[in-house]
């Protein structure tokens, strides 16, 4: 019969001891060690075991746990330690012997018991370490989400923000302790909400307001973007969004990253997605992080510099996209290093790189198609068709 786990990963509520299970309850009377924030072990009864503080920043808490590897210890959490908790930091370290973990219910849980929101349709974001940003991609009026903040004056911060963005008139229920004696539950919309608020604490939001929402389909406005004209528009990146076919988990290079629209389309269409924006112009890099980081997408990276030799250290991709920067050395760099299956799809204007993907399509096969729009524009008094200047496409797997 295999040892028992020397690590127990317990959540705890601001209940303290009376919200634990048995076998939680059990594991702490076992333990030699207890380590956690002093507001978990503030909650605690007296113990036979050693408390210790987890330090700040969270990091440096992770040796000082391995350091009691072989001794019965409690690592104290907040609620489910998988659910935006520490859970998974901690156990990513650990061999899977060597940990147990026994939830208690999550701040998400205990929020939607107060409200009577189904979470099986609310967004739950955990934002007490990641940007306000995060929520932009799901502002749109009649979404309810579930956030987390990392302090009381997260709260208004958040309340600014959602203001700002043109979503002032949500409704917004701030709850904080959740479950404990110093439970509070305050309502307000966004605009209007005033007042100080303390640690832990959760905001629930009824989204409305005319501000403009992302919508789900590729193909996002052009004004959602800074930019200098450098960008694929509208309908042009619908279709190369499509060709590129993004799936769970993949990544994309974005070779000659204009305003970054294409990699932040790609990593907006799934949590999961990342992407590294290829960009030689610093100025051009630079309106790609802001982009970026207007709808909290760290999972795009900038990386500055020429194709090919810019993406010499970077992770292989699953789909590679070129916009700018097509030459023959650049493809016959993709063609020898990229992985098999890998899906490349590159857009041509001049007549130059539209020879070179007729050839290259030639020697390996794939899709070309060629691209005419026109948009309606005045012709004296009247309106015409103002035709835009004709793109190719090539995609195939290599």
């Amino acid at each position: 019969m295999s040892e028992a786990p020397w690590l127990t990963i317990i959540g705890l509520g601001e209940d303290g001891p009376e919200g634990l299970s048995p076998a939680s309850r059990a594991a702490l009377e076992r333990a030699q060690i207890v380590m956690g924030p002093p507001r978990h072990l503030g909650l605690l009864p007296d113990l036979a075991a050693k408390r210790v503080d987890w330090p700040v920043p969270f990091a440096d808490g992770l040796p000082l746990l391995e350091s009691f590897r072989g001794r019965p210890t409690v690592a104290l959490v907040s609620g489910d330690p998988f659910w935006f908790g520490a859970g998974s930091v901690i156990a990513a370290r650990l061999a899977p012997g060597e940990w147990r973990a026994l939830p208690a219910p999550s701040t998400f849980s205990r929020a939607a018991a107060r409200l009577g929101w189904p979470l099986e349709t609310t967004l739950c974001l955990g934002l007490h370490a990641a940007p306000l940003a995060r929520l932009r991609p799901h502002l749109a009026p009649g979404q309810r989400a579930i956030v987390l903040l990392r302090d009381g004056p997260a709260v208004g911060a958040l309340a600014r923000y959602l203001a700002a963005e043109g979503f002032g008139d949500s409704r917004l229920t701030v709850l904080e302790a959740l479950g404990g004696p110093r439970e509070r539950i305050t309502r307000d919309t966004a605009q209007t909400l005033g007042g100080s608020f303390a640690h832990p604490v959760a905001v629930a939001i009824e989204v409305a307001g005319s501000g403009p929402s992302l919508p789900r389909a590729s193909g996002i406005a052009d004004s959602f973007f800074d930019t200098d004209g450098q960008i694929t528009k509208r309908p042009i990146r619908a279709l190369a969004l499509s060709a590129l076919a993004p799936l769970p988990g993949q990544t994309l290079w974005d070779i000659g990253g204009g305003s970054g629209s294409i990699g932040i389309e790609w990593c907006l269409s799934h949590p999961s997605l990342s992407a590294f924006s290829i960009e030689p112009r610093p100025d051009r890099a630079a309106r790609i992080r802001a982009n970026a980081d207007r709808y909290g997408l760290d999972r795009l990276q900038v990386v500055e510099g020429a194709a090919p030799a810019a993406l010499a250290d970077l992770l292989p991709p699953d789909a590679v996209f070129i916009g700018g920067g097509l030459s023959g050395a650049l493809m016959q760099e993709l063609t020898t290093r990229l992985a098999p299956g890998t899906r490349l799809v590159a857009h041509a204007v001049t007549l130059e790189s539209e020879a070179l993907l007729t050839a290259w399509s030639g020697q390996l096969g794939g899709d070309l198609l060629r691209i005419d729009l026109a948009e309606a524009a005045p012709l004296g008094p009247k309106r015409g068709w103002s035709p835009a200047r004709p793109i190719v496409q090539w995609r195939v797997v290599l």
